[in-house]
């Protein structure tokens, strides 16, 4: 019972639009992701976004910024970084002349609304205000936001930092792509505004409906030989 209770009050959490196909394909195991000790949760006194992103251009390493406090991001595996690797190749050869942007792993992404700073592992925007200036080193008009599973991060990416995702008005897509397996979870917002989950799987092929993209799931993973 007390296990059922928690999990009504972990959705009942969750913004109104959330399809219950959404609720099934995540895995709310939220103590997990703050008890791991590769992050550093320690509360100090309130940062401002602007101190924030003054501090973020000087450090030796990058932080996420969510609401008033900072947090050191872990380092990536092999895999994880041949993945990314993988998709922003395929994605710059298909968006080539479009006017969308593809950015990886270094460019952050402002949420107005949650008051954080994000670093996605890789995001693609289409908007013209933030392809207009290139000095700034953020962006504030997702069109598609991509980050990779790893057992530090994975309760994080699928329950509280996609909820801040879905703030952003212009995100059509947020993809979580497995590094333990060929598995890649597409939520896609619909035309009432419900995200909806499109689960991929070995010998799939992969459909990006944001940028009009398609990729057999095999080609994310290309030379990663512990993998299946």
């Amino acid at each position: 019972m007390a296990s059922l209770m928690k999990k009504t009050e972990q959705y009942q959490a969750l913004p109104a639009k959330v399809s219950q196909q959404v609720l099934r394909g995540l895995d709310w195991n939220w103590p997990s992701f703050f008890a791991d000790s590769s992050f550093d949760y320690t509360f100090t006194n309130y940062l401002s976004p602007e101190d924030y992103l003054a501090t973020e251009r000087i450090a030796k390493d990058k932080h996420e910024y969510i609401r008033g406090q900072t947090y050191a991001m872990a380092g990536a595996s092999k895999a994880h970084g041949m993945i990314i690797i993988n998709l922003a190749t395929l994605l710059k050869n298909r968006l080539r002349g479009s006017g969308c942007l593809v950015y990886a792993t270094a460019m952050k992404v402002r949420l107005e609304i949650a008051n954080s700073y994000f670093y996605p592992d890789l995001v693609v925007t289409c908007d013209s205000r933030d392809n207009r200036s290139f000095s700034e080193d953020f962006i504030r008009y997702p069109r598609l936001i991509v980050e990779v599973l790893s057992p530090t991060t994975a309760a994080f990416d699928q329950g509280d930092k996609f909820a801040d995702y879905r703030s952003l008005e212009t995100l059509e897509e947020y993809v979580l792509i497995s590094q333990e397996r060929i598995s890649v979870d597409c939520f896609r917002r619909n035309d009432e505004g419900f995200w909806v989950l499109y689960p991929y799987s070995k010998g799939a092929d992969i459909y990006l409906a944001s940028i009009d993209f398609h990729c057999a799931i095999e080609s994310l993973y290309e030379d990663i030989t512990e993998i299946c």
